[in-house]
């Protein structure tokens, strides 16, 4: 079974996800030793889509199943070891995770007989850039582990944190492999998630739920008598451009790319344009950007 990177996602961020995949091959001197792939909601549509409307138990609130909603993509990043039948490597990450440099010093990782290695964030496992031995992961069974959520056998977020599994299966990866909002000359993944300020969605919409988890929080309250009264992305106001511009300028240098090259046609990025998943001024930023320096 050939090493894969799987990027998963959902159609509000199609775009990105294939911009990560542009990445990991543009960066690897050994693209040829592994696949990328990536893994669609769309494609587990009727999976998923029965539990539209029903609770779940997330950062101690009630929190409704929303397909269309912009993380819905989330449980997918447990089936790599399902797709590649339990056997072989595989790195997973969000589709708003880009590679920097090689992917494949993580493929080639020694994983010192641990099922599981990624970085930590506020001193939980991060599961949004995974390096999976998938042979050690038989119990990653996406129609199991749902379920159970629904059930309230399961919390979201401790899912989310790899609180389910035993911690001696679980090595830490450096910080430079899932760096948050991050991008310096030791980052080899950037991950944009700070969600309101993902370069490619400045001034649309805000389509996600924001944390309601400190019980002690007024803020918190009040997003939840928010979400709760006036509806799911109500007041929530538009995405801001982000901070740092170089971290824009990376993501639209490696979208120009995969116009010029094919892998994203102008017509799809139009599509999503209409959608509101990507921002309207997509192209006129590309045309200013700034070419990426060739790939070592």
């Amino acid at each position: 079974m050939r090493p894969t990177v799987y990027i998963h996602t959902n159609h509000k961020q199609h775009i990105g996800a294939l911009v990560s995949a542009h990445s990991m091959r543009r960066n690897s001197r050994h693209a040829d030793k592994f696949d990328v792939e990536l893994i669609e909601l769309k494609d587990y549509e009727e999976f998923f889509k029965p539990y539209e409307g029903r609770d779940y138990l997330r950062d101690g609130v009630s929190r409704t199943w929303l397909y269309n909603d912009l993380q819905s993509f989330t449980p997918l990043r447990f089936t790599p070891p399902e797709r590649m039948g339990y056997a072989g490597r595989a790195v997973v990450v969000d589709p708003d995770v880009f590679a920097v440099q090689d992917v494949f010093e993580l493929l080639d990782r020694d994983m010192e007989g641990k099922a599981i290695w990624c970085c930590n964030r506020s001193g939980h496992p991060a599961s949004s850039v995974m390096l999976l031995d998938c042979e050690k992961l038989p119990h990653w069974k996406l129609a199991d582990n749902f379920e159970v959520l629904f059930k309230r056998e399961r919390e979201y977020k401790k899912w989310m944190n790899l609180g389910y599994e035993d911690p001696a299966t679980i090595g830490t990866l450096e910080t430079v492999w899932n760096d948050y909002d991050r991008l310096a000359p030791d980052t080899k993944m950037i991950h944009n998630t700070r969600r309101r300020t993902q370069p490619w969605k400045s001034g649309l919409p805000v389509d996600f739920v924001p944390a309601e988890g400190n019980p002690y929080s007024p803020v918190a309250w009040a997003m939840y008598l928010r979400r709760r009264l006036f509806g799911t992305y109500a007041f929530l106001g538009n995405y801001k451009p982000h901070p740092d511009k170089a971290q824009e300028n990376f993501f639209f240098g490696l979208l120009k790319e995969c116009v010029e090259n094919g892998t994203i046609s102008e017509e799809l990025i139009r599509e999503h344009m209409k959608e509101n998943h990507v921002r309207h001024d997509a192209f006129e930023v590309m045309e200013k950007v700034p070419d990426l320096p060739k790939a070592a």
